[in-house]
């Protein structure tokens, strides 16, 4: 009998080792799966580069569109694999002649699809993994790979967690509305005061932080980024099409240069002038 309460003894203490074992090995895998979903973000080495002004030699795209252009630098180092993903589908020619498939309400607009629906012709470039970073978020300008998939294992799909992907269609962000509620609130759960700074004053989307792929920032043409994502459009599903066909006629990729840069402003500039006095002679030779 007594043999016989030892043995009972150590099966249940063995279980309960078990159970508690079992329990860490969960926990752990939980938490693990929980890092493939998010980052850790500490808010005393944040650096956002994305205020900073582009620098001599540093990469940039150009994206010609029918309603003017806009230029953005871009983040290897960052986010390496969706801007090599992004600049050579560019330099193929990839994008040239591509739809801008989604204009949401002032926030936002999508683009960078074959084909009017959104969609994309394969997969084949649309299975990178995401990159998020601390340094990089959701502020007016910025330029984000679109989550194409959610690949989850047995395990995530029971634990949590899982892989996101992007590909080769992108975001580029205008603003929310940030009233004087808004801003007070996102100081309030910020525990960042530069970050939530930074949102008041550059404007952005701050929901989307940290969930996809930034890959660049405008610098110029701002102005053709806010009515990209104000467009007439049609709700048909998962997007908000827009009326008229707007199209992306080219991506160039290059570096930048102050002195091109300036250049180009100037030229702008005087074509802009030119157009205003043109316009001018002839409304007086109408009257």
């Amino acid at each position: 009998m007594i043999k016989k309460n030892h043995a009972v003894r150590l099966v249940l203490i063995f279980t309960l080792i078990m159970g508690v074992t079992s329990l860490v090995i969960m926990l752990s895998n939980t938490l693990a799966a929980r890092q493939t979903y998010y980052i850790t973000v500490d808010p005393n080495t944040i650096k956002l580069i994305q205020l900073d002004s582009p620098k001599d030699g540093d990469p940039i795209a150009i994206v010609d569109t029918t309603l003017g252009e806009y230029r953005f630098v871009l983040y290897p180092e960052q986010s390496p694999n969706a801007v090599e993903n992004f600049t050579s589908l560019a330099r193929s020619g990839y994008y040239n002649n591509t739809y801008v498939f989604h204009s949401e309400d002032g926030v936002y607009s999508a683009a960078g699809a074959p084909n009017k629906d959104g969609s994309a012709n394969d997969n084949s470039h649309e299975l990178v993994k995401r990159e998020l970073h601390q340094d990089l978020w959701p502020f007016k300008g910025a330029v984000m790979a679109m989550n194409t998939t959610l690949d989850k294992t047995f395990k995530e799909k029971l634990l949590g967690g899982g892989t996101y992907y992007n590909g080769s269609r992108f975001m580029v962000l205008n603003t929310v509305e940030f009233n004087d509620e808004f801003k007070k609130e996102l100081k309030e759960v910020s525990e960042s005061q530069q970050l939530a700074d930074a949102f008041i004053k550059m404007g952005g989307v701050p929901n989307f932080s940290q969930q996809m792929t930034v890959i660049g920032q405008v610098y110029s043409g701002l102005d053709v980024v806010e009515k990209l994502a104000s467009l007439e459009t049609q709700d048909q599903g998962s997007y908000k099409f827009p009326v008229d066909d707007i199209m992306i006629n080219s991506v160039t990729i290059s570096t930048y240069s102050e002195a091109d840069e300036k250049a180009v402003t100037t030229a702008k500039t005087s074509t802009a002038v030119t157009t205003t006095v043109t316009t001018t002679a002839a409304e007086t030779a109408t009257k």
